[in-house]
């Protein structure tokens, strides 16, 4: 029968109920029907899943899709396929497209190539601004209406405090966050990487922790103001762990996530590789540029205790798709961003090895509590939910390849590397929408 499934001997993970065990998952017509110990249903697709964790497929609150606009880097169709092979089932997508998702026929498109795709759901954020432009707020009750779940002006900060109060008190009415890029524009004007004594070193221009951290403070006391929702979006900075902490403390309205790079890289990895040969000189790495920058060891300790304490929200992928040409130039004319879908879970889960995060809480931070920062009914094995999960061999490794990649972004500053723990399957509303090599014997068709 169609996505029927029996998933045996997995040990079932799901923080949203506080579930933890060795257990047996029934999939019937694409929804949870039951899970238990050592059941059997006839005529039903079996899955071996022993040795694995079954988790709820995880949740993307921020990815770049690209589309419309600029396919050449990615489409919908590329980008969650992409999600389901990273056991994304979920990814929201933001709104630098062209044209700016700032109208609902933008965001209806969107949906309907979502659709099309059959991958990873996807739902869409819309503008702050119209067109980006960080003077007029957009409409947002019809877009809400249309399907967007938040706002932003993502790839460029609000920094008019004025329409970001504006956009704040707006938002209560559709009850949907305002995702702000926190980066203060002076502060940051002509920043390629993060300031500090990596930057001096390699004659970069750098950017202070200060340009993110003004304007998460700004955030934090404009939604005290308005009693509204403010997310801070890839948070990099320890002093922006700081400010939400105590926001947060002080009864604030206040979420944040943090990326796969900006938890397991630093800026150390900008300066690249020495030339040989006459001449030899530094090769900066532009697959190492992104927005905010990477930043140091200290700024990547305190993002760990902050996602400990539950003061960071959820991990987002931040998923940021170039072409070569894009990065193949001088580091200050190459794009910022990094391709992880594919490789997210891996980087973080070296967290779970190093025991820095437990694994509970990881997958929390991928599932159960990203959606419901923008109150996405997804992330959870509760009976009843639709079947998105991902099954997880913790013990397997694996070499990143960006030629392998689903994506069209082959971007990352990590490829050779050699990752820890490996995404088997993925479903999607109960279909098996990706297998990993090597996995194919575990189940039957």
């Amino acid at each position: 029968m169609k996505n029927n499934w029996l998933i045996k001997g997995a040990r079932v993970l799901d923080p949203a109920n506080n579930f933890d065990a060795v257990r047996d998952l029934f999939i019937k017509s694409g929804t949870i029907a039951d899970i238990g110990e050592e059941f059997s249903h006839d005529n039903v697709p079996v899955i071996d899943a022993h040795g694995l964790v079954l988790a709820p497929g995880f949740v993307d609150l921020h990815c770049h899709l690209r589309e419309p606009g600029f396919e050449y880097k990615e489409t919908i169709a590329t980008g969650t396929r992409a999600a389901v092979r990273g056991g994304f089932t979920t990814v929201c997508s933001m709104a630098n497209t062209d044209p700016v998702v700032d109208t609902p026929a933008t965001v209806e498109f969107i949906l309907e190539q979502a659709r099309a795709a059959a991958a990873a759901r996807v739902y869409p954020l819309a503008a702050v601004t119209q067109g980006f432009g960080g003077t007029q707020l957009v409409e947002m009750a019809m877009l809400a209406e249309a399907g967007a779940v938040a706002f932003s002006d993502d790839g460029m900060p609000v920094a008019d405090a004025r329409i970001m109060r504006h956009a704040l008190e707006y938002s209560l009415l559709v009850d949907k966050p305002i995702v702000n890029h926190c980066e203060d524009p002076a502060l940051a004007q002509g920043g390629v990487m993060n300031e500090g004594l990596t930057s001096l070193r390699l004659g970069l221009r750098g950017m202070p922790a200060e340009a993110e951290e003004t304007m998460v403070a700004r955030d934090a006391l404009l939604a005290r103001r308005t009693g509204a929702h403010i997310h801070i979006a890839h948070v990099s900075t320890q002093g922006g762990v700081e400010i939400i902490r105590g926001a947060k403390q002080a009864g604030i309205r206040i979420t944040a996530e943090v990326t796969p790079h900006h938890l397991t890289l630093s800026d150390a990895l900008v300066a690249g590789r020495r030339q040989a040969g006459a001449g030899s000189s530094l090769a900066y790495d532009t697959h190492a540029k992104v927005k905010p920058p990477l930043r140091t060891q200290a700024d990547i300790d305190a993002l760990i205790e902050g996602l400990n304490d539950g003061t960071l929200d959820a991990i987002a992928t931040d998923h940021a798709p170039h072409s070569t040409t894009d990065k193949l130039c001088e580091y200050s004319e190459a794009e910022s961003g990094i391709s992880c879908l594919e490789t997210a879970f891996s980087q973080v889960h070296q967290l779970v090895q190093d025991g820095r995060v437990p694994l509970q809480t990881l997958v929390s931070k991928l599932t159960t509590e990203p959606a419901r920062v923008f109150g996405l009914p997804r992330g959870t094995l509760a009976v009843g939910a639709a079947a998105d999960i991902t099954l997880l061999d913790l013990e397997a490794a694996w070499d990143v390849d960006p030629e392998k990649f689903a994506s069209k972004g082959k971007n990352t500053p990590i490829a050779g590397w050699t990752l820890p723990g490996r995404v088997a399957m993925t479903f999607v509303d109960g279909k098996l929408v990706h297998t990993a090599d090597g996995y194919e014997q575990r189940g039957a068709q």
